[in-house]
């Protein structure tokens, strides 16, 4: 009897995506992928060299969820939540099965999803985390101001979040600032990190450095964070619209979690060949 044929992990299907600019690769793993190893997640990263992404996404099989998503940052480390590329896979699993509503799981827990039609993709990120052992922080403290020049508010929402509130989002030099706080001792496994701006009760200018990432057009769970954060100190209500650099997210701070939703785009299909993946063996 024949051999049955091994699938051929060389020739690497993956889907390019992006919410608000916010971009992913996104690899299908209910089929056989190679190992992904940090070197070759930061070489398919590589917007040079390789496809470019702010974070990798690999959709997996559960035994209790439409599917099991693990998400990778552009270094290569690995990170519990993101909420723009849940929000795309989820666009794409509606499409594919003609349903209105799913259920995915990640390092975060299990996220309802749901088409609210014209284009737009809702999901509940879940509660968001407020002591400082589920952030987390190094230290005991309050996290509605930190000791930190500034007194940001820390927030979890499966990634750790530090939220500045400023006069004017625009004049921060992002790059540098973004840096200098994702490495804060404060925060054992980095963090993102928000600046952002009160226009009104429900509408918030904000910007975005990503831990392992960089500056990014827009971060799911840094506006659902920065959300959390402005209600919190009173700054807004608890329902309100995050303007970013690629865009604008609604996000509702509801009892069964923080809701987030937006458009998505699904930007092309491709294959990656045997000779990249053999050039980072």
């Amino acid at each position: 009897m024949p051999a049955m044929a091994q699938p051929d992990t060389y020739h690497l299907p993956f889907m390019k995506m992006h919410g608000l600019g916010n971009d992913f690769v996104v690899l299908d793993g209910r089929q056989a992928l190679p190992v992904l190893s940090r070197a070759l997640i930061a070489a398919i990263a590589d917007r040079h060299r390789g496809i470019g992404f702010d974070q990798l996404a690999v959709i997996r099989t559960a035994a209790d969820a439409d599917a099991h998503l693990v998400f990778y940052n552009a270094d290569g480390s690995e990170s519990d939540a993101c909420g723009n590329a849940t929000r795309c896979i989820a666009r794409h699993l509606m499409d594919q099965t003609g349903r209105a509503e799913l259920v995915l799981t990640t390092g975060r827990g299990r996220l309802p999803v749901r088409d609210l039609g014209d284009g737009i993709t809702a999901v509940n990120m879940g509660p968001p985390q407020l002591e400082w052992q589920d952030i987390p922080l190094a230290e005991a403290m309050d996290t509605l101001e930190l000791p930190i020049e500034g007194g940001p508010v820390a927030t979890g929402m499966g990634n750790p979040h530090c939220t500045f509130f400023v006069e004017d989002a625009e004049a921060i030099p992002l790059d540098e600032f973004g840096a200098r706080y994702e490495h804060h001792p404060l925060y054992p496994q980095r963090t993102n990190v928000q600046v952002a701006q009160v226009i009104g009760p429900d509408r918030i200018r904000m910007r975005v450095w990503e831990r392992g990432v960089g500056v990014t057009l827009a971060s799911g769970s840094s506006s659902c964070a920065t959300a959390v954060a402005a209600a919190r100190r009173g700054l807004t209500g608890r329902r309100m619209r995050i303007d970013l650099d690629g865009g604008t997210l609604d996000v509702d701070w509801r009892e069964d979690g923080v809701w987030m939703a937006g458009p998505t785009m699904h930007v092309a299909d491709g294959v990656l060949t045997r000779a990249f993946l053999e050039s980072v063996a």
